[in-house]
């Protein structure tokens, strides 16, 4: 999105996710969690939109003995990645682009979160067959995104959900409105049976729920 390559836009970004989407701390945690039940202590683990660097952050910090490669496409996001890092910036190897640019692996996990809801349909999926590519036989991708009916008038009511939590988190209500009106909009989001549909037509098995917060969803599965 463009907004990544805006610098007071980057500025801002740890701010935002927090404000926005319920339960963002525990999310990354319970990402962490659910990898742990399948990467080794060896384990090397591809996080795919790792700009930023906050979930890399909580990773790193509860497995020091984990490898990462963090992917995005945004070079300033990068850039914020490794400061919000500090001395954990040494576990990462970054790279800058999509998938496409991503290492071969083999990949013990994977996690996407955050990310997917960004891209449309015919190439959020062929960006899933691309992790599970690159992934030992078993292991987990846990993924989180805007996921939400998307027929009138529950879309509608869900993304006012949306709207109101992120006020009643500080952030300006007009603004909300605007951002949910946006997303409805513009945001190629799917809805909950469609992301399942799609990790399955992509190979993954196992897909379980294991996050549901108004209009995000988180999903675990199994290369």
């Amino acid at each position: 999105m463009k907004a990544f390559s805006d610098p007071e836009a980057v500025a801002r970004y740890s701010d935002g996710p927090v404000r926005v989407v319920p339960g963002f701390h525990h999310l990354q945690r319970m990402a962490a969690l659910l990898l742990e039940e399948r990467v080794p202590d060896d384990g090397r683990v591809l996080v795919l939109g790792a700009g930023g660097g906050l979930e890399l952050k909580v990773f790193a910090e509860h497995r020091p003995d984990w490898r990462f490669d963090g992917v995005d496409p945004s070079e300033r996001m990068l850039g914020l990645a490794r400061q919000t890092l500090g001395t954990l910036v040494a576990h990462v190897q970054f790279h800058e682009g999509t998938i496409d640019i991503a290492p071969e692996g083999p990949f013990d996990g994977a996690t996407c979160l955050l990310t997917l809801h960004f891209l449309p349909r015919e190439e959020r999926l062929r960006t899933l067959v691309e992790i599970r590519r690159r992934l030992i036989p078993g292991a987990p991708l846990v993924v989180a995104h805007h996921s939400f009916p998307q027929s009138h008038p529950e879309k509608a009511l869900w993304l006012g959900r949306f709207a109101a939590f992120a006020t009643a988190s500080g952030m300006p209500a007009s603004q909300m409105r605007g951002a949910a009106e946006g997303i409805g909009r513009l945001l190629p989001a799917m809805s909950p049976d469609e992301d399942e549909e799609l990790l399955r037509k992509a190979g993954f098995e196992g897909v379980a729920l294991f996050y549901a917060a108004f209009t995000f969803r988180g999903w675990i599965a199994y290369a």
